[in-house]
């Protein structure tokens, strides 16, 4: 028996790259609304397929999202691994290096790879970092999954940093945690709204950023 040709989506786009243009849209929605005000027929129409269709293809609005959020989170969970583990020349522009011999080379490194993980999807950090979840369900534990991974990784990053400089203290690291957070957070949403803005610029103007502020800091301390 030979096998069916795979069935067209609407208007002659095979299903999978319909499914795929989907997944962008829908991703780029979630990023810039959040869960709570997107909705599945806001992307339907801007896709342009029906509204049952996309239910089809994805199931619910929580099916959705995740379909969204699992390979985003596998994405940035994958790139900051590298990041941390790689040698100290792994994923960072070779144009910075002279700049962060003077600051922590593997925030740079955990950073650059932030950004060339977003590069052409900069608002999927916005849907990890969703704070319109529905509590209790699916995809709030799903992306809490996420987030507890890559915060794991940026504690032992900043615990390591804090050793360095004969801090102990566990609530230094998590307070310093808590803070990397927010900066990659402020960061790429500084980012979306400077579309022209390469991974490489990113990083090496976050090696001046780390400099500056290191500057800063030291005259403070004098």
């Amino acid at each position: 028996m030979t096998t069916p040709p795979s069935k067209a989506g609407t208007k002659g786009v095979p299903r999978a790259a319909r499914e795929r243009q989907v997944l962008d849209v829908a991703t780029e929605e979630f990023g810039r609304r959040g869960y709570e005000a997107t909705t599945v027929a806001a992307v339907a129409t801007r896709v342009g397929v029906t509204k049952p269709l996309l239910h089809h293809y994805f199931g619910s609005k929580q099916d959705l999202y995740l379909a969204c959020l699992n390979p985003v989170g596998d994405r940035l969970l994958h790139a900051v691994r590298t990041a941390m583990t790689g040698p100290a020349s792994a994923a960072q522009p070779t144009s910075v290096t002279g700049t962060a011999s003077a600051v922590q080379p593997t925030a740079l490194r955990v950073l650059h790879a932030l950004f060339t993980a977003l590069d052409g999807q900069r608002e999927a950090w916005f849907v990890l970092y969703d704070t319109t979840l529905p509590p209790d369900s699916d995809a709030a534990r799903r992306a809490a999954y996420y987030r507890r991974a890559i915060d794991d990784l940026a504690a032992t990053g900043t615990a390591d940093l804090l050793r360095t400089t004969g801090s102990s203290d566990p609530l230094d690291a998590d307070a310093l945690a808590y803070a990397w957070r927010g900066l990659c957070t402020a960061l790429v949403r500084w980012w979306v709204s400077h579309p022209d803005e390469s991974p490489e610029a990113m990083a090496q103007r976050c090696a001046r950023l780390f400099t500056a502020g290191r500057t800063l800091l030291t005259e403070a301390s004098e």
